[in-house]
């Protein structure tokens, strides 16, 4: 009777386990929460200037590796957006960047049977697969494919490595270490990610006028999570997950991303593509306070 009750207690454990997707070969990703726009935060500081980021001369790329695959993408010049900037605490920094992806491109490099990775080449079937994934391929309704396209990094909170007042540092150009952490959207997904940045800030006088930022090592963003997975084509999920595929396709992508961003003037706002990432006119340099 004894030896009944406890095999029974155990079934009911091992039932339940699985049910909650512990240890089960049944386990499924949790989904990041559905977004299809990011807000920006409410500037932390009055004093806080406005740096417009240059369209043009910005950078998005990822990686993801796999023991017989490496795929390299990249984004460059559809980066948008605008960082608000406390120069005596950078603590207080806020931005919301806006990346399209429409056009993003692919890059496949594939290992031999000596396990040796070759040549690098864009393959258009790749591109084909991955406008598929993440559902913005030319048979996805074109209002879908709009809010697709859109990837978004919405910074909330900063932490600086060293010195955050900028104006305890001297010389045209400051470079600092810090961590943005705040919401990544992918894929009308929205899950929250940090990336360890290095800005350079050009000063003219004691007036910060441009900034260059880029990452340090890439952030990982997860497929799963943003519900990006093999499709045939839209609303259509292929027969192979992305468990079934490991270990040929990674589950991650590795981003990073560079940008320069320029002064907006006070009472302005930032003009399309107007940054140019080179230091702002002397007309947009705010003037300086009148010797007491």
């Amino acid at each position: 009777m004894k030896k009944n009750w406890t095999r029974t207690l155990l079934s009911a454990v091992i039932i339940a386990t699985a049910g909650f997707g512990l240890g089960g070969c049944e386990d499924k990703p949790v989904l990041a929460p559905e977004k299809t726009d990011l807000k920006a935060s409410t500037p932390k500081a009055p004093d806080a200037v406005k740096l417009a980021i240059d369209k043009a001369l910005s950078k998005v790329e990822f990686m993801m590796e796999a023991p017989s695959e490496k795929i390299r993408g990249r984004a460059s010049g559809t980066m948008e957006g605008e960082i608000q900037v406390d120069p005596a605490d950078l603590r207080k920094t806020t931005g919301l960047i806006t990346v399209d992806i429409s056009d993003i491109e692919l890059f496949q490099t594939v290992a031999g049977e000596d396990g040796k990775f070759g040549e690098e080449k864009k393959s258009d079937l790749q591109n084909t697969h991955a406008r598929a994934w993440l559902e913005i391929s030319p048979d996805a309704p074109a209002d879908v494919r709009a809010k697709n396209a859109k990837t978004q990094f919405a910074i909330r909170k900063v932490e600086v490595t060293g010195e955050p007042d900028l104006m305890k540092l001297t010389g045209a150009e400051r470079k600092v270490r810090l961590k943005a952490t705040g919401e990544f959207l992918l894929h009308q997904r929205a899950s929250e990610k940090t990336a360890e940045l290095e800005a350079t800030f050009k000063f003219d006088g004691d007036r910060p006028v441009s900034v260059g930022v880029k990452t340090v090592k890439p952030f990982p963003i997860g497929l799963a999570e943003h519900d990006v997975h093999p499709r045939e084509s839209f609303g259509k999920l292929a027969q192979k997950t992305l468990d079934l595929l490991a270990p040929k396709v990674a589950k991650e992508a590795l981003v990073s991303l560079e940008f320069n961003a320029a002064l907006v003037p006070a009472g302005q706002n930032a003009p399309a593509g107007a940054a140019t990432g080179k230091g702002a006119p002397a007309s947009a340099v705010p003037a300086k306070d009148p010797p007491k």
